[in-house]
């Protein structure tokens, strides 16, 4: 307390102000009640809701910035979890605005911080649930570049020209290209899958997808061949006691890891003349695309893709019409 009879900012509170938004150090700073609860947080993330580690993260950094801005905010010694209002989610945001935050990131984290607000209205750490009230932009949904169906036959018959001198990461690669762009599973379901994960008599592969959910997607006869053979010439020559069952492996034997993909798919993609520069995703874009192109329903892409809304697996249906008015415009003779 001053001479004034104002209160001094506590030490804890500028300690919160100093770290920006850098979540390690602000997690850190926050006072012990914020700390437990993020920590509760983090444990229903991956154990009630079953989110993958990286969700978890991008959740748990949000509401950490969240909470850092609130006892950043907050001058005053009492400075409490319950003075998180609608006021201080405008606020966080606005600050996030103003820090050159994409549209996109902005509506991510209003949606991180509503769905911390709910969970912790339900604990009794909040008196109401001021998330609910919060209003916020939406995110412009775009896609990332992709492949035409040629580009991507062209890829593949480039991979598969190299697998052909049987050195075992060519084989691997390839069948890993294969595989994604028959199946559209994200990268790290790809990561994660298992050799009792792919049953080639239905040829149909089992994957764990986002908040734990299964589902099978079928492959073609280009994939099957490419993954026998990887599985027959490949597997065995880097295989190592700490493999596992993982069915694709790294140059050390391990499980092959999304960074690896990553760039194995950007450096098939770039051998491709014309190609956009896409990685694992980009090539989940340009199989569904081809598939509703190809007059595939969207239901059947949407379990194909392991998307929770149809509204999602929708965007790709602009893409279609898009492609369909440039056809349009290019060829048809009344269209100018």
């Amino acid at each position: 307390m001053t001479s004034s009879g104002r209160r001094t900012p506590s030490t804890r509170a500028t300690r919160v102000r100093g770290t920006g938004d850098n979540p390690v150090r602000t997690r850190i700073a926050l006072p012990a009640e914020a700390a437990a609860l993020v920590a509760a947080y983090e444990r229903h993330l991956q154990l009630e809701r079953g989110l993958s580690p990286h969700t978890v993260r991008a959740y748990v950094g949000d509401v950490v910035s969240l909470l850092g801005f609130l006892y950043r905010a907050g001058d005053e010694v009492s400075c409490q979890l319950t003075d998180l209002d609608v006021g201080v989610l405008r606020a966080w945001l606005a600050d996030q605005r103003s820090a050159g935050r994409s549209r996109s990131t902005l509506a991510r984290r209003a949606a991180s911080a509503r769905t911390f607000t709910a969970w912790a209205y339900r604990r009794g750490e909040l008196d109401s649930d001021p998330g609910a009230r919060l209003v916020a932009p939406r995110a412009h949904r775009t896609l990332p570049g992709l492949l035409r169906p040629q580009q991507a036959n062209n890829l593949l018959r480039a991979s598969e020209s190299g697998a052909a001198e049987q050195d075992p990461i060519a084989l691997r690669d390839h069948a890993l290209l294969e595989l994604l762009y028959a199946t559209g599973v994200r990268v790290s379901e790809l990561c994660g899958l298992d050799l009792d994960d792919v049953d080639f008599d239905r040829r149909v592969v089992r994957v764990l997808g986002k908040g734990s959910k299964e589902r099978m997607v079928p492959f073609g006869q280009p994939a099957e061949r490419a993954l026998r053979t990887w599985l027959k010439n490949g597997r065995g020559l880097l295989a190592t006691e700490s493999s596992g069952a993982a069915l694709f492996l790294g140059a050390k034997g391990r499980r092959v890891g999304p960074r690896t993909v990553r760039r194995v798919v950007h450096s098939a993609v770039a051998a491709v003349p014309g190609a956009a520069d896409i990685g694992p995703h980009g090539l989940r874009h340009s199989a569904a695309t081809h598939l509703l192109e190809g007059g595939a329903d969207l239901r059947s892409v949407q379990e194909l893709l392991g998307h929770a809304t149809l509204a999602t697996t929708q965007l790709y249906t602009h893409v279609t019409v898009e492609r369909l008015k440039a056809i349009h415009d290019r060829t048809h003779p009344r269209a100018q």
